[in-house]
């Protein structure tokens, strides 16, 4: 503090110098004697309120500090008091669970064996369709699955009739209203039958538990195939004792495996532009086989029908236009047998390409058929290695996806080829059925030819 009043005395002398400096030469000693001391006593003054004000300052501060130390050893007090209440209760409850111990005895084995049942049983009870009729059923399992709880008899008694429950509705088949999620997300009052805990159906669409929403929803995809709808309609609106349903053994597992199985169209897709031009190919040969197959069927059934007159030729059908280069011309009966074998010759030659068209149109697809497949087959394995390589996994799924894509193109292929196969047989059969009985006609008539030759006189 005396280092700090000579700083303050120094600081006023030297504000008075220069003061005096700034006045100039007209101020006097007395003068400047006077100044020197009331900036003096102003500055004592300042420097005292200041020092008044630190020693207040120390003063608070040591009383805060005295405070701090008395809350700090009540605290210690405090803390040793609770330390030895806690191991004093530390040594009770230890006391009484050798107690509890000794008078459960047997009851203990018998709670761990309650415990682990519930375990199991809140897994599928949780999963289970029969909680979309009965929600609110958990409320006990708390209780019996807390390690070293002690359930009371109240939830034993819940546990057992949960246990009853589930067993009676796993055999039963009921009907109840309940509110359903379409696969938009809206919710729909329905009727819904249950099959147990296996299957359950509302308007022939199925349905799934979903178990953090606990209600059940409609199937996005449902199985394909309107034998699924029709049997589930039909059992929904059974009357009789015994009827026909649906039921997945694995409670949904295989139903929804069944719905995810591609369809025909879908499979086409997968099949990608290889697949479109075996499917054109297949429809132009379908087409034409069967326009030709209905042509030839109309010939034939022509043919019969002139060959049942062959005085009479028809100019609608080839076997009577055949005839009717010979019969009633006078002028060519009198021609040579050879030249009336070229004629006919000529005859039925006109007639062999209407009959024989197409055929092979059909063997060329049929050939084509296979080699387009191989070529889709090679395309699609070429992708699925490409998308191993890209994405660098060597997932047997990955690859059975893409072998099972590759391997479409082969089936339309070989989808195309074998019916069209069967089809130019049948064609090629009916067409020579057709033209063996135009040559048998003509060699007839080249016979009749020869016959009324020799029969004339030389």
């Amino acid at each position: 503090m005396k280092y700090v009043k000579v700083l303050h005395a120094l600081a006023g002398v030297l504000s008075v110098l220069i003061g005096c400096a700034a006045l100039g030469a007209s101020m006097n000693l007395d003068e400047l004697l006077e100044q020197t001391r009331l900036s003096r006593a102003q500055d004592e003054m300042v420097a005292k309120q200041r020092e008044a004000r630190f020693l207040s300052a120390r003063d608070k501060q040591a009383a805060i500090v005295a405070e701090a130390h008395a809350q700090l050893g009540e605290q210690e007090k405090t803390q040793g008091l609770l330390k030895g209440a806690f191991e004093d209760n530390q040594k009770k409850i230890a006391g009484l669970h050798a107690e509890l111990d000794k008078r459960a005895g047997d009851l203990t084995e018998l709670f761990g064996v309650a415990r682990q049942v519930a375990n199991d049983f809140s897994s599928v009870m949780r999963n289970s369709l029969i909680t979309a009729q009965y929600p609110d059923r958990e409320g006990f399992l708390p209780a019996l699955t807390t390690p070293k709880s002690m359930p009371s008899i109240q939830d034993l008694e819940q546990f057992w009739f949960e246990l009853q429950r589930e067993m009676t509705e796993s055999g039963s088949v009921v009907q109840y209203k309940t509110k359903v999620v379409t696969p938009q997300g809206s919710p729909l009052e329905a009727v819904v039958t249950r099959v147990g805990p296996f299957t359950a159906t509302t308007d022939g669409q199925f349905l799934q538990y979903i178990t953090s929403q606990k209600e059940l929803a409609i199937v996005a995809r449902q199985p394909s195939g309107s034998s699924f709808k029709g049997i589930a309609q039909k059992f929904e609106n059974a009357t009789e004792p015994v009827n026909a349903a649906i039921v997945d053994p694995t409670r949904g597992v295989m139903l929804s495996i069944y719905a995810q199985k591609p369809n025909l169209i879908e499979r086409v897709q997968r099949g990608e532009s290889v697949g479109y031009i075996i499917i054109l190919v297949g429809l132009v040969g379908t087409v034409l086989s069967i326009y030709q197959l209905l042509y030839l069927l109309g010939v034939k059934r022509k043919v019969t029908r002139q060959l049942e007159a062959v005085v009479n030729p028809q100019t609608d059908n080839p076997l009577g236009r055949v005839l009717s280069v010979f019969r009633g011309d006078s002028k060519r009966l009198e021609e040579e047998a050879d030249i009336v074998e070229l004629r006919i010759s000529e005859a039925v030659l006109k007639e062999v390409p209407k009959l024989e068209r197409f055929q092979a149109f059909l063997r060329l697809a049929v050939a084509a058929g296979p080699l387009l497949g191989l070529i889709g087959t090679v395309i699609g394995m070429i992708m699925t290695f490409q998308s191993i390589t890209e994405s660098g996994s060597s997932d047997p799924k990955l690859m059975a996806a893409g072998i099972s894509q590759a391997m479409i193109a082969t089936l339309l292929g070989l989808g195309i080829a074998i019916p069209l196969l069967f089809m130019n047989a049948w064609l090629a059969t009916i067409s020579r059925s057709i033209v063996q009985i135009l040559d048998e006609q003509s060699t007839g008539l080249v016979a009749e030819k020869v016959e009324a030759q020799d029969s004339q006189p030389a």
